[in-house]
Parts: C-alpha cells; sequence; structure tokens
C-alpha cells in the first residue's frame, strides 16, 4: 500500500504555540517521506531538547528524545547500528549550536549517512526568551536588556568549512521548497544540514515572519548559482549574512562514513544472525571451568 500523511501522524497533542515555525517544519517532514515513500517503520526521529525536541512526538515513526544537546550523537549510533533506517536527527538553534556545538563539529566531518534538521528561531523559547547562539549581536531579551554582546554563530559557514557534504537553508513558511530540500537532503549519501529558519512568535518579535520574507534570497531561482562550488557558496552566505534559502552546496562525489569502513555491513545489527555455533559456546565455556 502507498505511504500517505495519516501514516505519519499521530493523535499527541502539540503543546506549540499557535503560529509556530515549527508546524511548517514539521509538515514538510511528512510530506517529504510521503513522497519518498519510505515507511514510518523505516524511519528513526531523533531529537534534543527545546521546543523543537517535541517534533518526534508529531510524527508516526521511531522516537529518541535524548538528552540537551546529544541528539546527533544518538542519531549517528542509531545510523551505525541499523543502515536500514531513514534516520532524522532534529533540535533547534539553541540545543544544537551552545550544548551541541562539539558533536555538530564532529558529525559534519564524519559524514555519517544521516539528515539534521535544525529549527532556528534565534531564541531560546522554551526557556521563555533569552538569546540563543544564532541571536543577533544588540539583540534584546529578557537576560540582555542592554543588548546582546556577542556574534551570532554562522552555522551553514562552519558546515561548509567542516567539509560538510550537503548544506541547505530552508523557511517553515515555504512549504514547496522546504519539502523538496529535504527530500534532497535524505537521499544524500552522506551527512546532510537542513538549517530551517522557524520563527518563534512568542518571544522573538524581531525575526518574524515578515522579516524572513522580505530578506531571504531564494538560490534555487537564480540559474547561475552553482551549488557544487564550495568557495562560492562560502561567499554567498558571507554577502547575505546566511539569509539564503535553497540547496548551498552540495557535493556529488560524497562518500557516506559506513562505506567507508571496511566490512561495514549492509544489513542493521538486528537482522543479522548471530546464532553461535554450539561447539564454539563450549570452547569459551571450558575457559572458565
Amino acid at each position: 500500500m502507498a505511504v500517505t500523511m495519516a501514516d505519519f501522524r499521530t493523535s499527541e497533542k502539540s503543546w506549540w504555540c499557535p503560529g509556530c515555525g515549527d508546524f511548517g517544519v514539521l509538515a514538510a517532514l511528512q510530506k517529504a517521506l510521503v513522497d519518498l515513500q519510505i515507511e514510518p517503520e523505516k524511519v528513526a526521529v531523533v531529537s534534543g531538547i527545546g521546543c523543537s525536541g517535541k517534533i518526534g512526538n508529531y510524527i508516526n515513526s521511531y522516537n529518541l528524545h535524548t538528552v540537551h544537546g546529544r541528539a546527533l550523537a544518538a542519531a549517528q549510533a542509531l545510523k551505525l547500528a541499523n543502515r536500514e533506517l531513514t534516520v532524522i536527527a532534529a533540535g533547534g538553534d539553541g540545543d544544537g549550536f551552545a550544548i551541541g556545538m562539539g558533536h555538530y563539529m564532529h558529525a559534519l566531518r564524519r559524514n555519517v549517512n544521516i539528515t539534521y534538521i535544525v529549527m532556528d528561531n534565534m531564541i531560546y523559547g522554551l526557556t521563555k526568551g533569552q538569546t540563543s547562539p544564532t541571536s543577533e549581536t544588540g539583540f534584546t531579551t529578557k537576560s540582555t536588556p542592554t543588548g546582546n554582546l556577542e556574534s551570532p554563530v554562522n552555522q551553514l559557514q562552519l558546515a561548509l568549512a567542516s567539509g560538510c557534504g550537503f548544506v541547505a537553508s530552508g523557511f517553515s513558511a515555504n512549504q514547496k521548497q522546504l519539502v523538496e530540500i529535504i527530500k534532497r537532503a535524505i537521499q544524500h549519501p552522506g551527512f546532510a544540514l537542513v538549517s530551517t529558519y522557524s520563527p518563534c512568535v512568542t518571544f522573538n518579535r524581531v525575526n518574524t515572519f515578515d522579516f524572513f520574507k522580505q530578506n531571504l534570497v531564494n538560490l534555487d531561482e537564480d540559474p547561475s548559482y552553482n551549488r557544487h562550488d564550495r568557495f562560492a557558496a562560502m561567499k554567498k552566505l558571507m554577502e547575505t549574512q546566511e539569509l539564503v534559502t535553497g540547496i548551498i552546496y552540495e557535493d556529488p562525489e560524497s562518500v557516506p562514513y559506513e562505506d567507508r569502513v571496511p566490512g561495514f555491513r549492509e544489513q542493521g545489527i538486528v537482522n543479522q544472525d548471530w546464532t553461535m555455533d554450539p561447539a564454539v559456546w563450549e570452547q569459551i565455556v571450558a575457559q572458565y571451568k
């Protein structure tokens, strides 16, 4: 039977605020999985802490809700244990680029075949509105009443500089484009970053839906843009302050970590035959008699 949107929906009541950008990311992910006809039992969503961390509750698949900043570590382990699963790591800018930054940098260079969807609202929403690693300098919040003194993390430039083979940026209000980006990310052989602008309608009154609609540059609409040129991609990100959407960089020669490990089995551990020869077992036991 064909996979439909109904297959990926759950009865869990959402606790996201009405109008939250994360609803758009959830819908795009579900639609991408349906378009690719990936069955729910072949999908694992791994999330961290924060508003975005609840996404696994609202999608009918395997779901692992990890501790703060550890979604990527768990997602990579899950993929290496079972290559047959489509593994989606998901989290926010705080979870991924503050406490989780160490895992982010190493996941980029390691190139395990997973997709990482970041819901970037440029603020800590779950804890009621503090500056996050992607908040702009001068941004005023409850924790920075006189303005944020720090520079924002440039997560897309970091990804390019660290050798990531698939770097993309989406906008939760542009469903058509975001669905296509996620589909391409899932199909990419290796680590795929989909950093998504997902506005917080409650605590961030600066980086709003209107702000992004007015300022984002759609690279997919530029016929002259070469998504296979890492240096051109870096230049474009610096010119636009990362306010872009589309596939920024895609390495057509990417080889995932799993394919570089000698003897790594295609079949997941759970489906392998672990039956031990009784004679071998007796030899092991005999050593301890």
